[in-house]
């Protein structure tokens, strides 16, 4: 069975074509600057070299277009023919209260992910134009929505519940809701098996850790608390997010500023973080060259960054009353070794010791903790692809 699976962004379309015989990915790539000048798709074909098409893309269906036409080039393709692709499986980020596992995606589906555009106005309407293309291209293909919403949802009340008027919940859905889903599911997963261990008995602290950012508690397989909130504007600082802050400060700095509600959601989301607070860049690992040359700048930012996340892991270490395992995935956690280390010497009063020279690594599966340490530690490559496929294999069952 040969599964298609999409990551819709509103001017960018990620994909892999796996082979779910075997788990293989055939090929993967991504459609850069959709309706957008400049636009081009990257094709990697497994085994071969990467293929850059430089074409006009006024919008995803001719994206996808380019992306099937890819897949079965004579030259670089690695199908026949559409008729290989079996099913798709599409990343859909908000799924609210209405989806607590991935689904057979149908009208009914649709309008309920289009009901929840206003949780996550810049990705479920981009997760649905990837939908609907794929429809008009391959209107006989079964199509799975995999939601990064719908692992939280094990989330019991006193964790998801905001010190708001409880009305604000019950008239619009406003509460802890979470994302990263599909990675926290994996690598907690992929942590049991890695340890030997089932993972119904394990607590586990997930620290995906990337440009965007957030740490989930695992406890027995399940979400039972997560740093992001209604938004993933909460919780750790990211490359260009404040994560958590005094509400107050919301409109103190609007008035001191003299700018609008608009504009300040700006400041939030595009011009805070990391690059707020280094005043260098966004990226981690700019981040990460300021730190080896003894750049103060880059330092402070690298400081409070890591000291947030050792703050959300101590705290979900006692909202399960134990850890067992803290792992780390995504851009920033598998290739940082200053990081890992770092963030897990705060959590040195839970007898957790790192192997200095075992975490000198960047990018692979492995357990950085000493034999003695009481908490495992890990670094896991996520693999959200892989595992939006196998949902989608089990949901089609062909």
């Amino acid at each position: 069975m040969k599964t298609l699976v999409i990551n819709c962004g509103s001017s960018s379309l990620k994909y892999q074509l796996i082979d779910m015989t075997d788990e293989s990915v055939l090929a993967d790539g991504i459609a850069e600057m959709i309706a957008i000048e400049g636009s081009r798709l990257k094709h990697k074909p497994e085994g071969g070299d990467k293929i850059i098409i430089e074409e006009p893309m006024p919008d995803h269906q001719k994206a996808i277009e380019m992306v099937i036409a890819a897949l079965t080039s004579d030259d670089y393709g690695v199908i026949k023919d559409m008729s290989e692709i079996q099913a798709v499986g599409h990343r859909v980020v908000h799924g609210g209260e209405k989806f607590k596992s991935s689904v057979l995606i149908n009208d009914e589906v649709i309008q309920a992910i289009e009901d929840c555009a206003d949780l996550a106005p810049l990705h479920n309407p981009a997760n649905l134009i990837g939908i609907n293309a794929c429809k008009e291209l391959l209107p006989n293909v079964p199509m799975v929505a995999v939601f990064d919403t719908a692992f939280h949802q094990s989330m019991p009340q006193k964790a998801y519940l905001y010190g708001l008027p409880f009305e604000y919940y019950n008239k619009y859905g406003v509460r802890r809701y979470g994302f990263h889903g599909t990675s926290h599911r994996y690598v907690s997963a992929r942590t049991a098996e890695i340890l030997g261990k089932p993972v119904e008995e394990l607590k586990i602290v997930v620290c995906h850790l990337g440009n965007g950012a957030s740490c989930c508690a695992v406890d027995g397989g399940k979400s039972v608390d997560t740093s992001m909130g209604l938004t993933p504007l909460e919780g750790l600082i990211m490359g260009t997010r404040s994560g958590d802050i005094d509400p107050a400060i919301i409109q103190f700095i609007m008035d001191k500023e003299g700018i609008s509600i608009d504009e300040m959601m700006n400041v939030l989301n595009k011009k805070s973080g990391v690059l707020g607070v280094s005043e260098i860049s966004s990226d981690f690992r700019a981040i990460e060259d300021g730190v080896a040359e003894g750049d103060k700048d880059a330092q402070r930012a690298n400081d409070v960054c890591n000291y947030r996340v050792a703050k959300y892991a101590g705290a979900y270490a006692a909202a399960m009353n134990g850890l067992d395992a803290i792992v780390f995935t995504a851009g920033l956690g598998e290739n940082n070794p200053l990081v890992r280390q770092e963030i897990c010497e705060y959590l040195e009063f839970l007898g957790l010791k790192v192997d200095k020279e075992a975490n000198k690594f960047r990018s692979k599966e492995r357990v950085f903790s000493t034999a003695d340490s009481k908490v495992a530690a890990l670094c896991v490559p996520t693999n959200e692809e892989l595992m939006i496929a196998r949902d989608t294999k089990e949901i089609v069952k062909l």
